[in-house]
């Protein structure tokens, strides 16, 4: 048989009849696959046994046509798997059956009645959704092709699949030909049934976008709009070259990587098996391979992603995307075998050849340890447009993970948080990223959708760990503003872990105004625990209000200012986020140095920041002008400036301590740390002094304008002379 006979035989996308072959050959003997495929059987048995619902389509996400016809494209594809490793008709009669009725409803369909998206689908309220069910449809019938009569397959593509694709395409142009995750659904769904019809124009159509001719002017707004990459392309090639980075980062975030990574990682594999001449994952020097490492590599000790731009919190890599994801890069990447201690812990595994050599490495028991190091993600398609750094302190079981983001907009699930940071000890948040606000797939609240407080308060710059100039959002909350701009990298180094630290700039948030901000991550084997020094300088062409806000979880233990409560709650402010904040109380620092020490999950940690007596000390709390509950009622301490120019924020952020609920003991509740003093501050330099309760001190000192390991500094402060070389002197 010649290769383009066998590139015609049916399954020749995900599965093959070759890895069909091999697949069964072991069935019985791989633990790992053989109780994936049996939970699969077990499930789809009972689909069957439900019989077949194709209803009418009517709700938004989260209600009941919305999840049945998400059922039904998950079923088919797990059906259609069913039928070509255990040769059992009645997965192929399902997938049939269900296509049939699609087929006889589709033509009489227009877009979907609920009108909120800019792109309403035909199946579901937005075509994203319509393009998840085709990315998985094409599968099943991709594992049924060959069994059909052909003239049922004719029937089929003229009838449900090429319409379909040239509604998604075509006729949908806003949400086919952009550079942005839904786009990605889309273009792989268009490029995965073309390929599964042998449709070339389709599969050009999926790969570069739709030629200008093809565009209806009248599909053209600016609400979604065509918004191709940097040389005004469009496609799946365009969605894999602009968003991500060298590095394999995704600019919208982890949230959305995980999301976009199943249709990138599916569409390359059937790439892979059915047009190996595109090399797709040498692709951009092996991006997509570099995207599944860096993805893995943006999660806390529990697997669960940073919440960057927007994410919803919990979100881990045991989703069945990143099940996929690994699978493919383990089978496609080297078989590199960290990847399989993450596969042990998913516990479950793609049911395709990819799957199958997870299987048979576990069993073999080839896996090492993914060890999540420190390292710094660069963000842009060329990586010149910022990053986000990741400190980290591992001992024993226990850790410290400190995240901190300089990077692009982040297209359009971007927020308004230059330089804001999240801190983690053994996977629970200690200073945190609010994340999206968005109940996803609960009807009851907006469908499943945003909400509006998304846009009103979770983006707002409040919303973050970073300085906010006069209560209004970085780029005074442009998007496009927002979009031609990014920090700027200034420091990194990691070669010391006992001293780790990284830096970035940035200009553009508020003309004017320059932010320069430094995290110290310091083991000292004095202490039990690692602590955290944060060195917000701040340099502007006229005085302003300046709020730096840290938000953390648990109870206030004790503070070194006053707390008076108010008579009433009022918010803190009527715009940019504030108006969603209770204050519930104010004060003045009255001290060069605050301390404020709160208990979380029985473990104690302590601000200590230098102060100037007239900064004020405000605590509030999300929930203000929120009347449906739309946000958590979490705490911020904030910290304020008023009427000043130029300023530091320097603080140590330090865990400390811990209580046992059963002895009702505490164990070094109090902070290690007396004070933190700037004792001098330019465009150069910026000496800090660290006191200690024992009595010791520490000096810091951060090069400002130089940070090259090589460079040699000389300061002199108070009547010592120092000498260093880097970007900093810590003793």
């Amino acid at each position: 048989m010649s290769n383009s006979e066998a590139s015609n035989q049916h399954p020749n996308l995900i599965l093959t009849s070759q890895s069909v072959s091999e697949i069964k050959s072991h069935l019985g003997n791989i633990p790992v696959f053989d109780e994936t495929l049996a939970v699969v059987k077990e499930e789809v048995d009972l689909a069957i046994e439900e019989g077949i619902d194709v209803p009418i389509p009517k709700d938004m996400a989260g209600g009941y046509t919305h999840t049945q016809h998400k059922a039904n494209y998950s079923n088919m594809q797990r059906a259609g798997v069913l039928f070509q490793l255990l040769g059992d008709e009645k997965y192929a009669i399902y997938v049939r059956d269900m296509l049939l009725e699609y087929a006889e409803m589709y033509p009489t369909l227009g877009r979907h009645p609920q009108e909120r998206s800019y792109s309403r689908g035909k199946f579901f309220w937005q075509c994203l959704n319509d393009s998840n069910w085709l990315v998985y449809t094409s599968q099943a019938y991709d594992c049924i092709y060959d069994w059909l009569p052909v003239e049922q397959t004719d029937y089929l593509n003229k009838t449900l699949f090429r319409p379909y694709a040239d509604f998604l395409s075509i006729e949908t142009p806003k949400f086919f030909n952009r550079v942005h995750n839904h786009s990605t659904w889309g273009n792989v769904a268009v490029g995965m049934i073309g390929l599964v019809m042998d449709d070339e124009e389709l599969l050009e159509r999926a790969l570069y976008g739709l030629k200008e001719d093809n565009i209806d002017p009248t599909e053209m707004d600016n609400d979604g709009g065509i918004i191709k990459d940097k040389d005004g392309r469009a496609g799946f090639l365009a969605n894999l070259d602009s968003p991500f980075s060298p590095d394999g980062f995704y600019t919208e975030g982890p949230y959305y990587q995980r999301y976009a990574m199943y249709p990138f990682m599916i569409f390359a594999e059937a790439l892979e098996n059915k047009k190996p001449e595109l090399k797709i994952f040498e692709y951009k020097d092996g991006v997509l391979l570099k995207a599944v490492d860096a993805l893995l590599n943006l999660t806390d000790a529990d697997g669960e992603f940073f919440p960057l731009n927007d994410g919803q919190k919990g979100m881990s890599y045991y989703t069945a995307s990143l099940v996929s994801a690994v699978d493919i890069a383990y089978y496609y990447g080297g078989e590199k075998p960290e990847l399989l201690s993450v596969a042990k812990s998913q516990n479950k595994v793609q049911l395709d050849a990819s799957g199958l050599a997870v299987a048979i490495g576990l069993k073999e028991g080839k896996e090492e340890p993914f060890v999540k190091k420190s390292m710094e993600l660069t963000d842009g398609t060329k990586g010149d447009e910022g990053a986000v750094g990741i400190l980290r302190h591992n001992k024993e079981e226990e850790g410290i993970t400190l995240v901190m983001k300089y990077t692009g907009q982040g297209l359009s699930h971007g927020h308004y948080d230059k330089l804001s940071f999240s801190l983690y000890e053994n996977g629970e948040e200690v200073l945190q990223d609010y994340g999206l606000s968005r109940f996803v797939n609960v009807e009851q609240k907006n469908g499943g959708g945003y909400l509006k407080e998304n846009k009103t308060f979770a983006k707002h710059t409040i919303a973050h760990n970073t300085v906010i100039q006069n209560e209004t959002s970085h780029f005074d909350y442009d998007f496009v503003t927002g979009s031609k701009n990014h920090s700027e990298r200034y420091v990194f180094d990691v070669s010391n872990p006992d001293v780790q630290i990284m830096g970035a700039k940035e200009h553009n948030a508020y003309p004017g105004t320059s932010f320069h901000r430094t995290m110290v991550v310091v083991n000292d084997t004095t202490f039990a625990k690692p602590f955290i020094i944060d060195v917000f300088r701040v340099d502007s062409d006229k005085a302003n209000q300046y709020d730096l806000p840290y938000y953390y979880f648990g109870q206030i233990v004790s503070t070194s200012f006053k707390t008076p409560a108010p008579k009433s709650l009022m918010p803190l402010g009527a715009k940019n986020g504030y108006q969603h904040l209770w204050k519930e109380s104010e004060s003045k620092a009255n001290a060069d140095q605050i301390q404020f020490t709160w208990r979380n999950n029985y473990v104690f940690y302590s601000i200590t920041s230098a102060t100037q007596t007239d900064d004020d000390v405000v605590l509030a709390r999300i929930g203000a002008n929120d009347p449906e509950f739309n946000l958590r009622r979490d705490p911020v301490l904030i910290l304020r400036k008023e009427a000043t120019q130029s300023t530091v924020f320097a603080s140590i952020i330090e865990p400390h301590g811990i209580y046992d609920v059963v002895s009702e003991t505490a164990e070094n509740a109090y902070s290690n740390f007396q004070s933190i003093k700037v004792l001098s501050n330019d465009d150069r330099y910026t000496a800090l002094e660290l006191k200690m309760v024992s009595g010791g001190t520490k000096l810091l000192i951060l090069s400002n304008a130089n940070a090259k390991r090589e460079a040699k500094h000389t300061l002199k402060v108070g009547d010592d002379n120092y000498e260093w070389t880097g970007a900093y002197y810590l003793k």
